[in-house]
């Protein structure tokens, strides 16, 4: 295993962090506090390639790799984590067509999302009630002349309202099939019948704008269907095995930005006649933060290297997703608590960084189906 960052990945990283340091991190209060949609940045990313990392270069993508992928994210994490969610999950809605779209969705959506000029890609799998079961799915596809009629809820879609691609997976066989009768669909974020409702008023990442979606006799054509059908459950579950690397690699960005500002404010706040850093409780809570970080960040870059390597990656997508979230947490509740009376308020980063970092528990998986994951490999 090689952790030697060099080539292109440097190159990525490189970009990514002079990019965030300049345009992403200066705007990132202003759009928690509002929660506007942050179109300059993203567009700006899809300018330098970072919106289809690990899309092929025929279909306007980077095609640098998954390590350059995690890599990328936590540099824009670290200044904005609300853009950050959003250009992970445009990057896997772009890597999953690619690896299964037809030519001709290929040519039609990939270039697209790369240049970033229409709207970012929305992935539409969990509902009101159906979250972690993916077999409670209750929206359905039905086959009608030349195509299908979508019916149903979806819940908690990470940029719906500005989706240029949107994954949906619809049940197109009886609910009794159980996870064998889902199939995924390629829907145009303007499609007759597609409603978007109104952004959740959320904790934290408030400028992704998560959105529900309903379907009402939506109406989309035959070519829509992605993969074979009643196949969408595999393209689910792999789609989320890479996205758990970009959770993860957010999360790592997320905890990196909290740790530099603790380190920052306890170098000047003094307390008791000197810095606190030179207190043990504040070193010995920097010294924590920091092993738990660089513990984060290598489980992720493991997870992203056995996947670019085309090694199985499930196991370790989930290893990394749920120590970096889980760790995140901690390390930006310690920051707070380095912060004291001033990590409460929203004149310091230190609140945001943790009403941020608390979402990575829950997205793209929940901590408890993580450890399910983990179990399940463990005991065979």
């Amino acid at each position: 295993m090689n952790f030697e960052i060099g080539g292109t990945q440097a190159l990525v990283q490189g970009v990514a962090r002079d990019y965030a340091v300049r345009c992403v991190a200066p705007r990132a209060a202003e759009l928690d506090a509002s929660g506007a949609f942050p179109h300059e940045p993203l567009r700006g990313l899809a300018d330098l390639g970072l919106m289809a990392i690990n899309v092929p270069s025929d279909y306007g993508g980077a095609a640098a790799g998954t390590v350059a992928f995690a890599l990328a994210v936590e540099e824009i994490a670290r200044a904005c984590a609300s853009t950050a969610v959003l250009m992970s999950v445009t990057n896997m809605v772009g890597e999953t067509i690619a690896r299964y779209g037809t030519e001709s969705q290929k040519r039609r959506y990939l270039p697209q999302l790369a240049r970033g000029d229409a709207g970012v890609g929305s992935f539409a799998l969990s509902e009101p009630s159906a979250g972690s079961d993916p077999a409670a799915l209750r929206t359905t596809a039905a086959p009608r002349s030349g195509g299908w009629v979508l019916d149903g809820r979806k819940q908690w879609i990470t940029g719906g309202a500005h989706a240029f691609a949107i994954l949906v997976w619809a049940r197109t066989a009886p609910k009794e099939s159980g996870t064998r009768g889902i199939s995924c669909f390629l829907v145009d974020g303007r499609a007759d019948g597609l409603h978007v409702g109104r952004p959740e008023d959320k904790m934290g990442i408030r400028a992704s704008h998560t959105v529900p979606i309903v379907l009402d006799g939506c109406r989309i054509g035959e070519e829509a269907l992605l993969g074979e059908l009643d196949g969408g459950f595999k393209i689910a579950m792999t789609a989320l095995d890479g996205g758990r690397i970009g959770i993860g690699a957010q999360a790592v960005g997320i905890a990196g930005a909290a740790l530099d500002e603790s380190v920052a404010y306890a170098r000047v706040r003094e307390a008791f006649g000197v810095p606190i850093g030179e207190h043990q409780a504040i070193r010995f809570k920097l010294a924590d933060m920091r092993v738990a970080l660089d513990a984060s960040r290598f489980l992720v870059l493991r997870a992203a290297e056995a996947k670019q390597a085309g090694k199985p990656f499930s196991r370790d997508a989930a290893i990394a997703k749920l120590f970096a979230s889980e760790s995140a947490v901690s390390i930006c509740n310690d920051a707070v608590q380095i912060h004291g009376g001033y990590g409460y308020v929203r004149e310091f980063a230190a609140e945001r960084h943790l009403r941020d970092a608390r979402v990575t528990t829950i997205y793209e998986g929940t901590s408890e189906i993580q450890r399910t994951v983990i179990a399940r490999s463990a005991l065979g």
